[in-house]
């Protein structure tokens, strides 16, 4: 079973280790080296499965999890130094899937790992659905974008909004609620540059960017993708 995994870790040697075991069982693995960017990859690629330190710098792991799964079911196992049962506990509490204590043996981590792609389904990357909204396709596993079958290239950014509003079509969001979900840690991103980055997008989606017709806007609240 081969999968896309990101591995949070910001020790260099265990994460180059944890790479490397994982690789040699056919994996696809990303390696980042704090939280916060953590967060902005997983959104972005949306892998198979996270490992995740607990301990990193920008946002704890702890703080990680408790928003990945708040926003999908990818599973998580933490690297933890903490050993106590009211550590461990507070790892499951906040959404964890299961847990590592350090040290611990690379052969027990790729395990567990094999364990919880078995328990979720993990396929490999491709399989995920194509969302469709009329001639419009957002492929989140490959991170692509057609409209009528052509292929559309957009940033980062506005991949993320895109992809919240194609999460359910036909409801509106505020920029708040983009905000929070496309960009997350962002403290940097203002409602107005949301109102940028949805401009942009239909530039490069619509037909008609002053006429909208996937991406409309909802006056007095913000946004939505059409439903049909």
């Amino acid at each position: 079973m081969s999968a896309r995994i990101l591995v949070a870790e910001d020790d260099p040697k265990q994460a180059n280790l944890i790479r490397v075991y994982l690789e040699r069982e056919g994996h696809s693995v990303l390696v980042v080296g704090d939280g916060r960017t953590a967060l902005e990859q997983a959104r972005v690629r949306r892998p198979d499965l996270v490992v995740l330190d607990v301990m990193m710098p920008q946002v704890d792991g702890l703080d990680v999890c408790r928003i990945l799964r708040g926003e999908s079911e990818v599973p998580i196992l933490l690297l933890t130094a903490r050993t106590t049962e009211d550590d461990m506990l507070l790892g499951l509490d906040v959404g964890a899937d299961d847990y590592i204590t350090k040290p611990y043996s690379p052969r027990e981590l790729t395990a567990r790992v094999r364990a919880l792609l078995r328990r979720a389904g993990a396929v490999t990357a491709g399989n995920q659905a194509i969302l469709k909204v009329g001639d419009l396709e957002i492929d989140p596993g490959r991170f692509e974008v057609r409209v009528g079958g052509r292929p559309i290239v957009l940033t980062a950014k506005e991949f993320g909004i895109l992809e919240v509003l194609a999460g359910e079509p036909g409801r509106a969001f505020t920029r708040a609620q983009i905000i929070d979900r496309a960009f997350g840690f962002d403290h940097y991103v203002l409602e107005r540059t949301v109102d940028a980055h949805v401009m942009n997008l239909r530039r490069k989606i619509e037909e008609d960017a002053a006429e909208p017709r996937y991406v409309q806007t909802v006056y007095g609240r913000g946004y939505r993708l059409a439903e049909s």
